[in-house]
Parts: C-alpha cells; structure tokens; sequence
C-alpha cells in the first residue's frame, strides 16, 4: 500500500469519526435557544439546573403583549416558573423551540454532561405527523412520559424506558459557558 494511500485512509478515518457527534443531532425542527444567566440568576429554575446532575427544565415558549416568556417545568418537583425576557437585546433574540415550542434540558445524572431534546414524542410525531404529542414528566422526573403512545424516554440518554419500541428522544446541541446557556441544531 502506497504511503499517499495510507494518508489518505487515516484522512477519512478522522473525518468519519469528528461528525459521528452530529448523527443524533434532529435537523427537522429548528431549534434555538440562547439564554443569559447572569440577567436571571438563581432562584430562576432554568439557571439552577445547569451543573446539577439529574436536574432538568421543560421550556415552552410564547410572546404575551409583545414580550417573549420562557415557560419552566423542573422535573424533580414539578414546579413552574414565568421568566420574562426583558432586556432589549433578549428581546432581539430569536428563540424557537423544535417540534412544538417546547424543549427539555438539564444535566446528566451519570456523566454531569448537559443536553437537550424536544419536548415531543419523536414516534408520535413520525407514526401520526403533526406536533401535538408533549411529553410529561413521569417516576420522579427522571422519565418522559408521551400519553399518546404511552412510551416512557429515559431523561439522561434519550432511549426508550417503557412502551413500544422505536427511536429516541429528538436531540438538540446544548452548551453552557458559565454564562450563556444554548441549545440549537
């Protein structure tokens, strides 16, 4: 084997294995989400989140009067919580939320790793089309419950914990700076 060859197949082994990271990310509902923490600090539910394994929000967005509301849902107790974006350039921000408006994320209990997936049923929305299928928090908020197809999703990694089987939870990059948090695709 010549040594040009041999370059080139470590070339294509590189490069098949740096998108390997992309192939669970969903491009078929745009998500975007920045948030700064240092406007809403803690007690707001969506910065107390970040770091805390096993801690995740539901984030459902709407505009009431002009001005753009994050709406939160903690999945260890249920709490809810109306964070309003006031700031110009929060207002300026474009956020949109996958399927249905609606994203879950929070912190992996087993690797402390943040992440972010849609806040509807992947196999809902692909056997039934249309976008109405939340899911709900369900055991302790450490699963995601569809009542449609009554599939439970495991919170830390997506895959299915009860129910019928099909495909994972809908994923979304997340990222978080110590000040900005993110979620896109």
């Amino acid at each position: 084997m010549s040594k040009c060859l041999k370059y080139l197949i470590v070339f294509l082994s590189i490069c098949l294995t740096s998108c390997e990271g992309d192939s669970n990310i969903s491009r078929d509902y745009v998500c975007r989400l920045i948030f700064d923490t240092s406007l809403h600090p803690i007690p707001c539910q969506l910065t107390g989140i970040l770091g805390n394994p096993g801690h995740f929000c539901k984030v459902e967005t709407s505009i009431v009067s002009g001005v753009r509301h994050l709406k939160t849902t903690r999945n260890y107790d249920s709490a809810t919580e109306d964070v309003i974006l006031r700031t110009e350039k929060e207002s300026q921000a474009v956020i949109v939320l996958g399927a249905s408006n609606s994203i879950i994320i929070g912190t992996v209990s087993y690797d402390n790793r943040l992440v972010a997936y849609d806040g509807q049923c992947p196999n809902c929305i692909k056997d039934y089309s249309g976008t109405h299928y939340p899911l709900t928090w369900q055991n302790n908020g450490m699963q995601l419950h569809c009542s449609k197809c009554d599939r439970s999703y495991d919170v830390n990694n997506g895959v299915i914990a009860s129910g019928k089987g099909g495909i994972q939870l809908l994923t979304y990059y997340a990222s978080f700076d110590g000040t900005i948090l993110r979620a896109w695709n």
